[in-house]
C-alpha cells in the first residue's frame, strides 16, 4: 500500500482551512496526532488544545482510519469524530491520486519498455539473437531461473530449444510437438501458467525440479512456430498480470523471429542460387529453388539433348604459353561460353579439360530443346569471334556435336561424391561427333534433325555429312552439319 505523511496531507493546499472551517464558532480544543502521539496541529479551533485537561467536557480520542489501519488520532471535545472522518476522507483520495499516478507512470514505463523492445528487434534479422534479445528482455520483468525459446521444426515433428538461458543455457532439449507442456501449448495455441509443475500430469521430468512456468505460443497470422517457456525452481507463483505481460512480449517475439527465419531462408535460398548459377541456367534455377516445375535430381530415363565442345589443337597452343596464362585464357573463354548455354536454357554438365559438356531438357523439362542445342551451338561459335582477348579470337577454334535421345540422369557416383550427370548411347554420340568436328564446325545426328527440320529456322540450315559406326549401336549413325552465318 502507499504510504502518506499525515502531517503534510492536513497542512498542504486548503486541507486546514477545511479542518477549521469544519469546526468554526465553537469554543471545544481539538488536536490532531499521529499515530504515535505526537501533536501535529493543536490550535484548530477558537480555543486552544491543552492536553492537560483544563477543559470541563470529556476528552475524546478518534482514530484517523485508512484501508484499516490507524494513521493518526483526533483528540478533543465536540466534533472529534467529524474530524476523524474528514481527515480520513483526504488520506483515502491522496492514496487514489498516488495510485493513479504509479499506475500511469508504470503504464508509461511499460509503454516505453515495448517500444524500446519492438525497436530492437527490428534491427535483429539473425533468429537466434532475437530468441536471446526476447529471453534477456523478459528476464527484467519476471522472476525465472531458466528460460528458452523452442522452434518448431517441420520435417521432423520437433519443438527444439535453439536458445536457453539460466538453467536451460546449455539444453539440447527437443520433443515431439505433442509431448510435454510445451507440446499442449503448441497445440492449443493458449498461453498457461502451471504453478504446480510436478502435479501436472503433461510434465515430463528431468534433472530440474521445476515448481512453477509459464509458456505461451509463438503465433503469426499463418502458423505457430514454437513456444516461450519460463520456469523458476523457486517457490514463486506466477500472477495473470505476469501472463499478460509475457504474452504481450511473446507476440512481439514471434513477429520479430518469424522476420528472422524468412530473412535467413532468403539468404539461404540466394546462397544456393549463387552456387548453382555456376552450373545451371538462370530459369532451371528458379525453377530449382521454386519447385513450380517438376524438377527432380533423382535418378531417371527421360530424353535429353547434349551438347559436347572441344577446342582443337588446345594441346599444341598449350606449348605457347605459361601456365598462368593457359589458365587466364581458359576462364575467360569458359565464362563467356557458360553465360552463352545459360542463355539458351542449357545446364553445364561439366568440365573436362578444355571441353564442355552442357545438357538440354535436364534437370527441367525443355520444349524444343534440339532447338535451344543448336542455338546455342551457333551462339557459342559466334561468340568466338568477338571474344575481347585477340589471342583466344585466334587461337581457340572449337567443334560442337550435339546428339539427343533416351539416357539415364540423375545423382551418380558413391556416397562421397555424386555428380548430376547423363551416361548412355547419346551421351557417346555427342562426344564422337564433337571429335569428328573441325573448328567453327557443328555436327547434329538424326534424332536431333528430325525434331528440329518441322520447325523451321531462318537462321541455320543443314547438309548431309555422312554415318558413322559407334560402338554399341546396330546401325549407323546419319550425320548432318548445321549451315550458319557468320554473325
Amino acid at each position: 500500500m502507499q504510504k502518506i505523511s499525515l502531517k503534510k496531507l492536513i497542512t498542504k493546499g486548503d486541507a486546514l482551512h477545511h479542518l477549521r472551517a469544519l469546526i468554526a464558532g465553537t469554543k471545544k480544543a481539538i488536536s490532531i496526532e499521529d499515530v504515535g502521539g505526537k501533536v501535529l496541529v493543536s490550535d484548530l479551533a477558537d480555543v486552544a488544545y491543552s492536553p492537560s485537561g483544563q477543559t470541563h467536557a470529556p476528552i475524546l480520542r478518534t482514530p484517523v482510519i485508512l484501508d484499516k489501519e490507524v494513521i493518526g488520532w483526533v483528540c478533543g471535545e465536540g466534533k472529534v469524530a467529524a474530524v476523524a472522518d474528514f481527515i480520513s476522507y483526504l488520506a483515502q483520495r491522496e492514496i487514489e491520486r498516488k495510485t493513479l499516478a504509479c499506475e500511469l507512470l508504470d503504464k508509461y514505463r511499460e509503454i516505453n519498455f515495448l517500444y524500446s523492445f519492438a525497436e530492437k528487434m527490428s534491427t535483429c534479422l539473425d533468429a537466434k539473437e532475437v530468441a536471446r534479445i526476447v529471453l534477456a528482455e523478459i528476464s527484467l520483468l519476471i522472476s525465472l531461473t531458466s528460460a528458452s525459446v523452442m522452434l518448431y521444426n517441420e520435417q521432423a515433428d520437433l519443438l527444439e530449444v535453439v536458445v536457453g538461458m539460466g538453467d536451460s543455457a546449455e539444453s539440447k532439449l527437443s520433443m515431439r510437438s505433442t509431448e510435454g507442456i510445451a507440446g499442449h501449448i503448441f497445440a492449443s495455441g493458449k498461453p498457461e501458467i502451471v504453478n504446480n509443475v510436478s502435479a501436472d500430469l503433461r510434465y515430463k521430468p528431468h534433472s530440474l525440479q521445476v515448481h512453477s512456468l509459464i509458456c505461451a505460443p509463438l503465433m503469426t497470422k499463418n502458423r505457430t512456430i514454437g513456444v516461450i517457456n519460463i520456469s523458476n525452481t523457486r517457490d514463486v507463483n506466477y500472477t495473470s498480470q505476469d501472463l499478460k505481460l509475457f504474452c504481450v512480449l511473446t507476440i512481439q517475439a514471434a513477429s520479430a523471429i518469424e522476420n528472422a527465419l524468412l530473412h535467413e531462408n532468403k539468404q539461404r535460398q540466394l546462397q544456393i542460387k549463387n552456387n548453382l548459377g555456376r552450373y545451371l541456367s538462370p530459369q532451371v534455377v528458379e525453377a530449382v529453388i521454386n519447385a513450380n516445375e517438376e524438377v527432380s535430381l533423382n535418378t531417371s530415363k527421360r530424353r535429353i539433348t547434349m551438347l559436347f565442345s572441344d577446342i582443337r589443337s588446345f594441346s599444341t597452343k598449350c606449348e605457347e604459353l605459361s601456365p598462368e596464362e593457359i589458365v587466364s585464357y581458359l576462364n575467360e573463354y569458359f565464362t563467356h561460353l557458360v553465360l552463352v548455354i545459360f542463355k539458351h536454357q542449357g545446364t553445364v554438365n561439366k568440365f573436362v579439360g578444355d571441353m564442355i559438356v552442357a545438357m538440354f531438357g535436364a534437370p527441367s523439362d525443355l520444349e524444343n530443346q534440339e532447338l535451344c542445342a543448336i542455338m546455342a551451338a551457333i551462339s557459342m561459335q559466334r561468340c568466338l569471334n568477338t571474344m575481347p582477348t585477340p589471342w583466344i579470337r585466334e587461337n581457340f577454334h572449337t567443334g560442337i556435336g550435339i546428339s539427343s535421345g533416351e539416357s539415364i540422369v540423375g545423382n551418380i557416383g558413391s556416397s562421397e561424391h555424386m555428380d548430376y550427370t547423363a551416361i548412355g548411347d547419346e551421351v557417346n554420340v555427342a562426344s564422337r561427333l564433337q571429335e569428328l568436328a573441325k573448328g567453327g564446325q557443328i555436327l547434329i545426328t538424326r534424332s536431333v534433325f528430325d525434331a528440329v527440320s518441322p520447325i523451321g529456322n531462318t537462321s541455320f540450315s543443314f547438309k548431309e555429312f555422312g554415318t558413322l559406326k559407334v560402338k554399341g549401336k546396330k546401325n549407323m549413325v546419319e550425320i548432318f552439319e548445321v549451315i550458319y552465318g557468320e554473325c
